[in-house]
């Protein structure tokens, strides 16, 4: 099997594209890998074979690519994960639910896993199941995840309870960042926003253009699309997304919104992400959008973390 410290350990810059479902594709992820991070495909809830064989066949011919998968929609989707393995990843994250049914099927395919976790429970737990590497995301990231602790607080709590390689995400937008959750002890960042804000990501332009018009106070955690939608997430898990009319009506409102879920908002949530509409239709981001201020290639995203090794060298002066 390919060992983690391999495929982290070779990395030019320490730094790995999130699997963000409807923004990580083939191309982000090989113009990611090919800049000296590791680019990752991602796999949503309601995505095919059909949608996602291309875009790991493009992300394969870049080099090494991961992808991340959703534990609590494969078992309606089995062939994701089979389709997943006859591309020959570098790197399986299996988050949202338990990873142990699927655990050995990739071990035995030759490749490592990761899990992302929001919580000390949620890490000691993946930990048992028997993943490679832990992914800690703070409440401040985008996209989906826990709404309990910031991304330091946890990534200390999780490096205290294991020596497998433990990866940092939410809120890491700049090589400052890269390099304090480094010096504290990630294996690497687990980036998302900067990319899903990028030239190659599968994002509509208006939706980057969303992300690099906001702050870092203009997002919002809330389960109010996924609602919205009908999709079955877990209710443990939410989203941060940028604020918007809609978030504005329900995000503090979903008991309410539950009650109230009509065919007529369901297809009018489904036509806004379309249309690109962002009044209405989820962008996901974090809270480290505010740090993202211009249209940038992936390369340069990258490129822009190549200078964590500076700040690492300025921390010298107090050893």
């Amino acid at each position: 099997m390919t060992d983690i410290d391999e495929v982290l350990g070779g990395l030019p810059v320490p730094v790995v594209g999130a699997p963000m479902a409807g923004a990580a594709g083939g191309r982000l992820a090989a113009a990611i890998t090919a800049a000296g991070g590791l680019g990752m495909v991602g796999v949503g809830n309601v995505a095919t074979v059909e949608q996602i064989a291309p875009e790991l066949e493009i992300a394969s011919a870049g080099g090494r690519f991961g992808v991340g998968l959703m534990c609590w929609s494969l078992p309606d989707n089995p062939e994701l994960l089979d389709v997943t393995l006859a591309a020959s990843p570098s790197l399986v994250s299996l988050s949202f639910g338990d990873p142990r049914p699927y655990l050995d099927t990739v071990h035995n395919a030759g490749i490592p896993v990761g899990a992302q976790v929001g919580t000390r429970a949620e890490a000691l737990d993946v930990l048992d199941a028997g993943v490679d590497a832990v992914v800690v995301r703070g409440d401040e990231g985008g996209g989906h995840g826990r709404g309990v602790v910031a991304t330091l607080p946890l990534l200390q709590q999780v490096l205290e309870i294991t020596d497998k390689p433990v990866l940092a995400a939410g809120g890491i937008a700049t090589a400052r960042g890269l390099a304090a959750v480094l010096a504290a002890g990630a294996a690497a960042a687990w980036v998302g926003t900067p990319f899903a804000a990028s030239e190659e990501s599968l994002f509509k332009d208006s939706a980057k253009a969303a992300v690099i018009a906001a702050d870092t106070d203009q997002t919002v955690y809330t389960r109010a699309f996924d609602v919205a939608q009908r999709f079955n997430w877990p209710t443990i898990y939410g989203g941060r997304a940028l604020t918007n009319d809609f978030t504005a009506q329900w995000a503090d409102r979903v008991t309410e919104l539950e009650g109230n879920v009509s065919d007529e908002l369901t297809s009018e949530m489904k036509q806004a992400r379309v249309q690109g509409n962002t009044d209405m239709a989820p962008v996901y981001a974090g809270q480290s959008a505010g740090l993202v201020s211009q249209n940038r290639t992936a390369a340069q995203v990258v490129e822009s973390f190549a200078g964590f090794r500076g700040h690492l060298a300025a921390a010298q002066r107090w050893l």
